[in-house]
């Protein structure tokens, strides 16, 4: 009996977190919107036009957030991911999105003793292909300057799950899931800049074990220099609701593991530097974590956009 009530008390204190979380972000949002003068603008892609970005993404870690929030050492350890990401206009309301890795790796650098200077671990890694997402959204309808839509998204467990020596070094996670997310956009005039806002509140449903997920993101951007250049800022976090059955611990953090939770700070620079063909540079940082790695990734793509 004292066991269940722990359980509900720990339930209790998660829903107020993320109430607390919610209403905070929520408020964020609201007072960034209300000083601007929104305008209309089309948010999915038209029929047969689409946006098309290939790109690299890396991170180098030699810090991670244990299962209890706080920040340990562990042997550097980096993934690399080269992907293609595409939106595409099937019709009117309906387009097809899509996320590729075709080139992942995970590796480890040699540990080296400080007071011996010799190896005494050697360092490893794999070259395999990542996990795919694909997904449709659907216009919803457009509520004054607002308009909505929602997403389904489709996890296709095609990376190694266990790789490596000891099976850590993964490109996928080895489960199946379904992504449903709500989102909210609209635009905006900025004594002459068009500005941006966008919001998504979203599930995920994960399979083999795993904990399901709640995802909140924002994000906001304004172009200069007559469209060419885009700078934006990116907020997310992502809750696990530990319905799971796997173990949650994890010696090193990880992207694939059980049980992550993360809030993270992103920045992206894009640049029109040729009619529809751009440039983008990306910035991530983690400021909280669970069970992941505690370093700030950074990402550089090339884009078509139709």
């Amino acid at each position: 009996m004292k066991h269940l009530q722990n359980h509900k008390s720990n339930w209790l204190i998660t829903l107020l977190n993320i109430f607390t979380l919610k209403k905070n972000f929520a408020s964020f949002l609201f007072l960034f919107v209300i000083v601007i003068q929104p305008l209309h603008t089309q948010w999915l892609k038209e029929k047969g036009k689409g946006f098309y970005k290939i790109g690299a993404w890396s991170l180098l870690a030699d810090e991670h957030y244990t299962n209890e929030g706080k920040i340990d050492p562990n042997a550097t350890r980096g993934l690399f991911i080269s992907s293609l990401y595409f939106q595409h206009g099937l019709s009117k309301k309906i387009n097809l999105i899509g996320y590729i890795p075709f080139f992942v790796r995970n590796y480890q650098y040699d540990q080296v003793s400080k007071t011996k200077d010799r190896i005494i671990e050697k360092g490893q890694g794999i070259n395999a292909f990542g996990d795919v997402n694909l997904g449709l959204e659907f216009k919803i309808k457009t509520l004054g300057l607002w308009h909505f839509s929602t997403t389904l998204t489709l996890g296709i467990p095609s990376g190694e799950n266990k790789g490596g020596t000891d099976g850590s070094y993964q490109t996928g996670d080895g489960e199946f899931n379904q992504h449903v997310q709500v989102n909210a956009g609209t635009s905006f005039d900025l004594k002459g800049f068009p500005v941006y806002s966008k919001m998504d509140v979203g599930f995920n449903n994960r399979t083999k074990g795993f904990s399901d997920e709640l995802i909140i993101g924002g994000e906001s951007g304004v172009q200069l220099f007559k469209n060419k250049l885009l700078l934006l800022a990116r907020i997310r976090w992502i809750h696990p609701l530990y319905n799971g059955s796997l173990d949650a611990t994890n010696s090193n953090g990880s992207v694939f593991a059980n049980n992550i939770e993360s809030l993270v700070l992103g920045s992206e620079v894009a640049w029109n530097f040729y009619k529809k063909i751009g440039v983008t540079f990306a910035y991530t940082v983690p400021i909280y974590g669970k069970i992941i790695y505690h370093a700030p990734s950074l990402s550089l793509g090339f884009y078509l956009n139709l």
